[in-house]
């Protein structure tokens, strides 16, 4: 254990009991004269000892009560000359009109206010260092303040309280009016005398000068000037610069708190900027004629409405107007965009019969294919796409940049991207007419970076219809189409959008379209070991291929239309037919020759041998010419009866040989339209200098109205299978549920494929009871499920 240490202190010594007799007023006398030349920095050539001796003294012959008044006195006399002829030499004439007159005159009465601060503490400082006895045991004895803070009291009383309160108030008033007006001012001397009034306080110490009597009136002078000033902007500033205005306000404002005023008055001179500057504006601002936030989306000014997001947050309020108005804008925009699809069928329909009279007044007679209405319909749902994702990507630009990313917008401009989405009731067409489009040709000469963009910003799309499975439908029957025809660009592109589906839907929604690519797989498969017993068999004069579809895989495609082939295509059908069954025990074929294509090598009086890639219907058709010379006639009858085609379809594949660009028939006689009274002879006389020539079928690659309605009929249907499946998983596994809650499960599982009717599912309900797989339960309200 360490040895203490003894101290030894050195006090000043009292006189002996029986010493010479001291005078109390003496000393005081003495001291009095001190303190005055103290209070006038006149310190230098006098003793800190001695004066403090003399206040020891003083207190220890029980005279602290005199040396305290005393003190008190000489303090007050010293700070009544300094206001004398430091302030009130300086003191605001009242009378000058001129601004900046004022602004100089207040602030020479901060900086003289300040000077008298500094002078007068520094005296009192030295002061108290003589005092320091008296504070230590008289103070403490007689329950009276310290020296330093009986003088910052007297301070109080007689420098800032009347005559001169109210005028250092208002100096400062003045300069920051002045500031805001936008003219220079000495911040330090308002800082200065700022600093003052925060280092006083009343007697009970609860409250600075400061907070007690100049923070009122500053929020008081600034509740009046930005009341005005909000409405003044509002009359004479567009919303993009009245909202810079007011964001420079803000700035000024916490500039001011934190350069020459308690940042204690940030707080509330912000609420009094939101109050006035914004909170009664935000619906003016955002609908400002010209100016408003529909302008500023209009024309991708990204740093205003940056401002106008930092701006609206700061109040409770400002979000939510927001987020109102963005949904408006959203759905307004898409709601145009929506109608420049609606109407399609009429108006390309009229714009295409128009051209017919047109042609037939000049009697021009020159036949076209009459392709106007799908051709228009197509470049709509193209463009009608194109439209949203271009309305996408702009306000994904917008909530990234200016709005910080922030979720609620987000999730705000997607239920608006969504709402108008669903309202066009083509739009699941309409996007995988999109898809097929690229898919088909839309992506030649771009990079695989570049194609994995164009999905995925459809998928974007995608993700907004509710009707995903009308989706489906059109998906499966264009991808068929694809397959079928060799029409894809990239095999990694259409799996890759495949790919895309899955993670978005789940693998039952993706699981027909596999399908379809693993049957290709197999055809090849198939068609090469076909290929191989042709050539032993040596019995095919013609090259055949065959694609092999899985019926619950494939779409229907259209109208299945009947067909007679000819001898040659009866033995090559029947070849394979036999080569498949024999592999395959249990198995059906049907051909299906409406989705099929052929190459025919045909020979003209040029002397030239064109390769005609028509399809087989056509083949069919072009083959009962083959010994005719160029001047029998075949008559819509005799083609009709010998092949059995179904008018429309027989009317188009003519369209196809006679009516179009390139004519291997002869139409009798020439027009645009195919009559049940034509006739029919080959064209000899054709010459091209293509050697392959391609005969597209006249087709509409949209749905026509029928097919349309075909579709939304099998749609429903396949709905009512779905909710039955679904409401039967759900009992299955609950046993008893309530009606209520019933129905808000199956709409819940269902939704990623579609929104169901409440009423429909009610529908299926009851079918189900009829069913016996529920019954209802005796309160009416509620069912169990029967094992």
């Amino acid at each position: 254990m360490a040895a203490p240490v003894r101290r030894s202190t050195k006090f000043i010594k009292p006189p002996k009991k029986h010493g010479p007799n001291i005078s109390v007023d003496e000393i005081w006398s003495k001291l009095s004269v001190n303190i005055v030349e103290i209070l006038n920095h006149r310190a230098e050539l006098l003793s800190y000892e001695e004066n403090y001796r003399y206040a020891y003294n003083l207190v220890l012959y029980r005279a602290g009560d005199t040396l305290y008044k005393g003190a008190c006195k000489l303090i007050a006399e010293n700070l009544d000359k300094l206001a004398e002829q430091d302030i009130k030499s300086v003191f605001p004439s009242g009378s000058s009109d001129n601004a900046i007159q004022q602004s100089q005159e207040s602030e020479l009465l901060l900086k003289a206010v300040r000077k008298v601060w500094d002078d007068f503490t520094t005296s009192l400082l030295r002061l108290r260092d003589i005092l320091r006895y008296m504070d230590r045991v008289y103070t403490t004895s007689a329950r009276v303040p310290e020296t330093w803070d009986t003088g910052l009291l007297i301070f109080l009383e007689h420098i800032i309280r009347p005559p001169f309160q109210g005028h250092i108030i208002a100096a400062i008033l003045n300069q920051i009016q002045t500031e805001r007006e936008g003219f220079d001012i000495n911040r330090s001397a308002v800082k200065g005398c700022v600093d003052v009034l925060l280092s006083l306080e009343e007697r009970n110490g609860d409250m600075t000068i400061y907070k007690r009597d100049l923070e009122p009136e500053i929020l008081r002078e600034s509740e009046a000037f930005y009341k005005a000033e909000g409405e003044k902007l509002l009359e004479t500033c567009g919303a993009p610069e009245y909202l810079q205005r007011v964001e420079s306000r803000f700035d000024s404002e916490e500039s001011r708190t934190h350069h020459y005023l308690s940042s204690q008055t940030d707080a509330p001179l912000r609420r009094i900027l939101e109050q006035h500057l914004l909170s009664p504006h935000l619906p003016s601002i955002l609908h400002k004629l010209h100016s408003g936030l529909d302008f500023m989306i209009d024309g991708d000014k990204l740093d205003d409405l940056s401002r106008l997001y930092r701006l609206f947050i700061m109040v409770p309020e400002g979000l939510p107007l927001l987020k109102k108005a963005l949904r408006e804008s959203v759905i307004r925009r898409g709601t145009e965009i929506n109608a420049s699809s609606t109407g399609t069928d009429i108006t390309s329909q009229k714009a295409n019969e128009d051209e017919d009279l047109s042609s037939k007044a000049k009697g021009k007679g020159k036949a076209r294919p009459p392709v106007t209405l799908a051709t228009q319909t197509l470049q709509i749902a193209l463009k009608w796409v194109q439209d949203v994702l271009d309305l996408k990507d702009k306000f994904d630009i917008i909530w990234s940049r200016s709005f910080k990313e922030n979720r609620d917008i987000e999730a705000t401009l997607n239920e608006a991207f969504g709402s108008f989405i669903n309202l066009n009731a083509k739009s699941p067409e309409f996007i995988s007419l999109f898809i097929d489009d690229h898919l088909k040709k839309g992506l030649k000469g771009k990079s695989e970076l570049e194609v994995d963009l164009v999905l995925d910003k459809t998928i974007t799309v995608f993700r907004f219809i509710s009707d995903k499975d009308i989706f489906e439908t059109h998906y499966k029957k264009h991808l068929s189409k694809r397959l079928l025809f060799n029409r894809s660009v990239s095999d990694d592109a259409e799996r890759g959008m495949l790919a895309k589906l899955k993670v978005e839907c789940g693998t039952q929604f993706t699981q027909r379209m596999e399908g379809m690519f693993h049957d290709m797989k197999i055809s090849s498969e198939t068609m090469e070991a076909y290929r191989k017993h042709s050539e032993q068999a040596q019995n095919l004069n013609i090259e055949l291929s065959v694609i092999i579809q899985t019926s619950t895989f494939w779409p229907t495609m259209g109208h299945q239309t009947p067909c007679v082939f000819p001898e040659l295509l009866i033995k090559a059908s029947k070849s394979f037919e036999q080569f498949y069954l024999s592999r395959h025990t249990g198995r059906r074929l049907t051909w299906q020759p409406w989705l099929g294509s052929a190459e025919v090598r045909t020979a003209f009086n040029s002397g030239k041998t064109h390769v005609l890639n028509v399809s087989t219907l056509a083949m069919v058709i072009l083959l009962l010419f083959e010994d005719l010379d160029g001047s029998e006639f075949l008559t819509y009858e005799d083609i009709k009866s010998a092949t059995d085609i179904e008018d429309t379809e027989l009317q188009r594949q003519l369209q196809s040989l006679a009516c179009a660009k390139y004519k291997i028939l002869k139409k009798h006689p020439p027009s645009r339209e195919i009559s049940t009274q034509d006739s029919f002879s080959f064209n000899a006389e054709f010459s091209s200098p293509l050697h392959n020539i391609k005969i597209s079928t006249i087709a509409s690659k949209v749905e026509n109205a029928d097919e349309r309605k075909e579709t939304k009929d099998r749609v429903e249907e396949e709905r009512r299978y779905s909710m039955d499946a679904c409401i039967v998983r759900i009992m299955k596994d609950r046993k008893h549920m309530t009606h209520n809650d019933l129905v808000n499960e199956v709409t819940r599982q269902l939704t990623g494929r579609f929104l169901p009717n409440p009423l429909d599912i009610k529908k299926r309900i009851e079918g189900l009871i009829e069913r016996e797989y529920l019954e209802r339960c005796e309160d009416r309200k509620s069912y169990n499920y029967v094992a």
